[in-house]
């Protein structure tokens, strides 16, 4: 397949090497598991359970609430202690809604829903369906419902489903070594996925850093005609859709729009086995393979972790500390998010925890801007990261919006590239936050404004219905007319 350049990006330094040829291996059952209610774009699910209640494995423990949102299943079997406030695995370290589980040791299933015998005889709803009931997200990190999705195909002409194994984020290595150890697992789940979209071509990215992987995949697709495994050049952030979609297809995403609309839809190659799991066996997203490293780390792995576990469970099984950690990620160091507290739990998006030393973040102080173009040529989405940082520090949300920093993908190849250290992308992160609030207000404002036109409008209906049958209950008399007044 021919490929194309995709513009600017980087090359941070590789660190992959601390874990890529590490198996994937199981972290032990913690004590206890904070599950929490709100692990995905959209709504937060809705508490089924109780403290005290006893629930199996697989066992759906918050349903979803309206069309963006996912489910939460108890990861193991055991008894709900609490439903309470703990901290989220997010930088302001805030409370939030979570079930706490104490495991009782048997990791038993529940009843779970009967396997799809024949995925491409059925229904592409029946498979949507059963990826929302299974609590599906988007497994590299978005977290976006997968069968939102999925419901693509029945609203656009899609001609690729684009599997997305790139991985181009340094130290993590969660997607390889999935790739490398259940490739038969995440072709079949492409397939399926492939089959609800009604795509007809599925396409397989892999940065070329990852030859066991792209060797292994090749071999797994080679029975079907309609799955190719292509090798992208090793080049962040290739694993950002848009940027994966244009090297792959030539096709750049219009701003503000979806890859859908150029008829492609991309899912993470684990999202793909998730699917598998679900609609082979019925099976929820309990689980997930999560990358722990970075130079503060003693024992670096690959740890297949049920969701719950607490990030000081996974540091522990890892060896713990070899040095003092100068940063907790939860993430990749690109786009990953420090963390307040080693209790915060991991979540169906946690792709790696990587515990950073001050060496490996290197950081500077901050020295004004030399205007030297740098941010401009490396920024992958076009933009001009030097004006919209001007407007920001000014204030002028407004300008950065008219400059296009709603299309920042926060990648950091800015930050990373500037010789002043100035940190570009915290800047653009601050801005869309407001910017969206703003927005939300406004399209709130909008929705009264035009409840209040209709009921108005509603209003002066009814009061017009009520003169008339007024007036036909009391016809007003007749005058008679010069010419009844003569015949009279």
């Amino acid at each position: 397949m021919k490929l194309y350049p995709i513009r600017g990006g980087i090359h941070p330094d590789y660190r992959k090497d601390q874990t890529s040829e590490k198996a994937i291996v199981a972290l032990p059952m913690p004590a206890a598991l904070y599950i929490p209610l709100q692990q995905h774009i959209g709504a937060p699910a809705e508490v089924l359970v109780s403290a005290g209640d006893l629930v199996k494995k697989g066992q759906m423990i918050a349903r979803s609430q309206g069309v963006i949102s996912s489910p939460q299943h108890a990861p193991t079997s055991g008894r709900i202690t609490a439903v309470t406030q703990v901290a989220a695995p997010h930088p302001s370290g805030l409370p939030q809604s979570t079930i706490i589980l104490e495991p009782d040791g048997k990791d038993e299933w529940a009843d779970l829903p009967e396997p799809i015998a024949d995925p491409f005889a059925a229904d592409p709803h029946t498979i949507h369906d059963r990826v929302a009931q299974s609590g599906i997200v988007g497994m590299g990190g978005a977290a976006f419902p997968s069968a939102v999705k999925l419901n693509l195909g029945t609203q656009k002409k899609l001609e690729i489903l684009l599997l997305n194994g790139a991985e181009c984020e340094p130290y993590l290595t969660c997607d390889d070594r999935v790739m490398r150890e259940f490739p038969a697992e995440i072709i079949d789940g492409a397939r399926i996925m492939a089959h609800a979209l009604g795509t007809p071509k599925v396409v397989i990215g892999i940065e070329q850093n990852k030859p066991q992987a792209i060797e292994i995949m090749t071999k797994a697709a080679s029975a079907f005609a309609e799955i190719e495994v292509v090798a992208v050049p090793v080049q962040y952030p290739m694993g950002s859709e848009r940027h994966l979609v244009q090297a792959i297809t030539g096709r750049e995403t219009p701003a503000r729009k979806l890859t859908a609309d150029l008829g492609v839809v991309v899912h993470n190659v684990a999202t793909a086995r998730a699917v598998h799991h679900a609609v082979r066996f019925g099976q929820p997203l309990v689980a997930r393979v999560v990358t722990v490293s970075g130079g503060a780390i003693r024992e670096p792995k690959n740890v297949l972790t049920p969701i719950g576990a607490r990030i000081a469970d996974l540091v522990e099984f890892c060896g713990g500390f070899a040095a003092r950690p100068e940063s907790v990620v939860n993430g990749g160091p690109m786009m990953g998010q420090p963390l307040a507290s080693l209790e915060a739990p991991v979540v169906k998006g946690t792709s790696g925890i990587l515990a950073l030393t001050a060496e490996e973040i290197n950081n500077h102080p901050t020295s004004p801007c030399i205007r030297c173009g740098t941010c401009v040529t490396i920024c992958p989405c076009g933009l001009s990261p030097v004006e919209m940082a001007a407007f920001i520090r000014k204030d002028k949300l407004d300008g950065a919006a008219k400059l296009g920093v709603m299309d920042c993908v926060s990648c950091g190849s800015c930050s990373w590239a500037c010789p002043s250290h100035i940190p570009l992308v915290h800047y653009f992160n601050y801005a869309k936050g407001v910017l969206r609030v703003l927005e939300n207000e406004q399209r709130k404002s909008d929705r009264v404004k035009t409840l209040a036109e209709v009921h108005n409008l509603r209003i002066e209906k009814a009061a017009e219905a009520k003169r008339a049958a007024l007036a036909a209950r009391n016809p007003a008399p007749t005058v008679p007319t010069a010419e009844e007044k003569a015949s009279a």
